[in-house]
Formats: C-alpha cells, structure tokens, sequence
C-alpha cells in the first residue's frame, strides 16, 4: 500500500469511531475537553494496537496464503465494509443508545451532563477497533510496513473522533450513520482495488 492508501484506509477505519464519538457529543451536549481528549485517545490508541495484534497473527499462515493474499485482503475488506455499510441504515435512535446510553435532555440552555468513565469508554474503543484488527492481518499478508501504518491510523482517528465529538454536540446524531456508509464505502472500494491490481486489470 502507498502512503496515500493508508490515509484513505485510515479515515476509513476512523468512521466507526467517528460515528460513536458524533454520538457521545449529542449525548454529552457540552462535551468538556477532558472528556472528549479521553474518548478520542482512547478510539486512536485501540486503532493503532488491534492492527498490530492481526499482523502478529497473520504470520501463521503467510506462507500458506502466497497467491491468495489479495483475494484473502479483498474478502477481509469487503465483509467489514458491508458490515458498516449495512450497520449505517440502522435507526438512528438505536446507534445513540448503543454508543453509551441515550441522549441527554436539552432544555432551554441546558442539559444533563454525564462524564465519561472507564467502563464506558472502554467497550466502546474495543469495539470500534475489532475491524482495525482484520485488516492487520491484511497488512501481513501484503508485507505492509506496520509501524507506519499504525501511527497513521492512530493519530487520523484520534484527530477525527476529537473534533467528531464537538461536532455531535451542534449537528446531532444523524452524521453518525453517513459517516459508517462513507467508510464501509471506502473499505470496500480499496479491498476491489487491491483485488484488480492482483488480477492486472489495473495494469
């Protein structure tokens, strides 16, 4: 993968963290810099980890994979892009719920705040990063420079689910589901270009 690649395959791994930081801002209404520098450290450094545990386990069947190795990316990519795809046109009211309790009550002016703790940010961030995970093992099978790549990643969802939870605090909930459509889209377009670079339809 080029440079250029793992930007484009990091905003997209980025988006379900986006979606679920978007969310936690329209919960937390007014989020406090605190909060929100917690949620997104966390969403950027479980981004960076999960791919370096699939690379790990990708070495257990490289050698067995050769020729298959883009077919096994383009598959990897494409369910987990589908999957997000598929998730986005989950009601929105649900995608809320799920990313840590509900929305809070707006009143004229103001709105009950509830800090984030551990318990809620960690479940969150393992479960934004398990597709982060798979396509670590992409990275083994296509001898992509982890260390790079993971920095990338990290810091790209870092950045985007920072400002993603200011941004759920304005604009609410529904950006949360066009930005997984996005980033299923992306996946999926990356694992098909991997794929026709492999077959030389792309020469």
């Amino acid at each position: 993968m080029t440079t250029l690649e793992l930007v484009v395959l990091a905003f997209a791994l980025a988006m379900d963290a986006v979606a679920v930081s978007v969310a936690q801002g329209l919960r937390m209404y007014r989020p406090r810099w605190r909060d929100a520098l917690f949620l997104a450290g966390a969403f950027g450094l479980f981004q960076a980890v999960m791919p370096v545990g699939g690379w790990v386990l990708s070495f257990w069947f490289a050698d067995v994979v050769g020729d298959v190795a883009p077919w096994i990316a383009f598959v990897l990519l494409a369910v987990l892009g589908g999957l997000m795809i598929k998730e986005s046109f989950s009601d929105d009211e649900d995608d809320v719920e799920a990313a840590g309790g509900g929305a809070a009550t707006r009143t004229a002016g103001a709105a009950t705040y509830a800090p984030l703790t551990l318990a809620v940010v960690l479940p969150l961030a393992i479960a934004t990063s398990i597709d982060a995970a798979a396509v670590g093992v992409t990275f083994g099978v296509l001898e992509v420079s982890v260390a790079p790549a993971v920095t990338i990643i990290g810091l790209i969802t870092f950045a985007l689910s920072l400002v993603a939870v200011f941004i759920g605090s304005r604009v609410g909930e529904r950006l949360g589901s066009r930005a997984e459509l996005v980033g299923g889209a992306i996946l999926v377009l990356i694992g098909l270009r991997i794929l026709l670079d492999h077959l030389g339809v792309l020469g």
